[in-house]
């Protein structure tokens, strides 16, 4: 069966972005001037994926409304002669089928996943994390697709990461098949260096046949009450193949501070109308540096 439909997490609370996510959410937060979870939605298209869920929280509507039409707005900007950027906001609207459901508690990735259910039915599907943005260059969610359509079955992303940094991401044990396929043998939430049994972390994309649902139910809370999409994963892994696309280069993880820098950097240094003034902008700030 191909894939139609993509999930897209939303309602995490944003805390490692406070005081900015007080009052919005991290989701809509601008890398240069687009809110990050268009570009998630905006990959999930470029893979051919125009079906998609958002699972949404308390103080959430703000995702809502901007992929919402803007009537007032359109014709402000078609008055107005400005119709490159009523352009732009149209194709904001246009550019997928949008639907969207409340995770009415924080109870984890695996429990936001889970609420997705009713959406997705027995359907395999994606799920892209809003905090992992992935260049466009990189074509990682239609090389994920081309995989489980070879094999049927659920596919993770990973990527290697300095050891010292695993205790941030699920952790797995590859067997590999291929040089960027792995089967995995299991995988671990979190460990410590020492504990974990490779580098190769899990990011935030996911191809899942339908039933994780099935092993998210039989999914214990893990620390902090939290339902681990990992462990639901591992549990799959253990009843038939999981598989592992590892890549290379190519993502921001947005819901860190450095990251969220660096994305904005480099993304403004590609475009056409600022990147040349901008990188203009930055030797003449290194060199300034440089002569103090």
């Amino acid at each position: 069966m191909s894939i139609r439909k993509a999930v897209i997490p939303a309602a995490g609370l944003g805390t490692r972005f406070l005081p900015a996510t007080k009052a919005q959410p991290k989701e809509m937060l601008p890398v240069v001037d687009t809110p990050s979870i268009q570009y998630v939605v905006e990959e999930a298209v470029r893979a051919g994926l125009t079906d998609i869920l958002i699972v949404t929280g308390r103080g959430k509507r703000s995702i809502e409304d901007h992929f919402d039409r803007s009537v007032e707005l359109e014709q402000f900007l078609e008055s107005k002669g400005k119709f490159e950027e009523l352009k732009q906001v149209q194709e904001i609207s246009d550019m997928a089928t949008i639907h969207y459901i409340r995770q009415k508690d924080p109870l984890g990735l695996g429990h936001a996943v889970a609420v997705a259910e009713d959406h997705v039915g027995n359907e395999p599907f994606a799920v892209l994390l809003g905090d992992d943005l992935i260049h466009s260059s990189v074509p990682l969610l239609s090389d994920m697709l081309r995989t489980y359509e070879r094999y049927g079955r659920s596919v993770i992303a990973v990527q290697e990461v300095p050891l010292q940094d695993i205790g941030h991401y699920g952790s797995i044990e590859p067997e590999f098949i291929e040089e960027h396929l792995a089967r995995v043998v299991s995988i671990v939430e979190k460990p410590t260096p020492e504990e974990a049994p490779s580098n190769l972390a899990a990011i935030g994309r996911y191809v899942l046949t339908p039933d994780i649902f099935d092993a998210l139910r039989q999914t214990e809370p893990g620390s902090g009450g939290e339902i681990q999409l990992t462990d639901a994963i591992n549990l799959l892994a253990k009843r038939h193949a999981v598989y592992a696309y590892r890549f290379d280069g190519g993502r921001y993880d947005v819901g860190n501070r450095l990251d969220y820098l660096k994305a904005t950097v480099e993304l403004a240094l590609e475009r056409e109308d600022v990147g040349k003034e901008f990188a203009r902008y930055l030797k003449d700030l290194i060199r300034r540096d440089d002569l103090a």
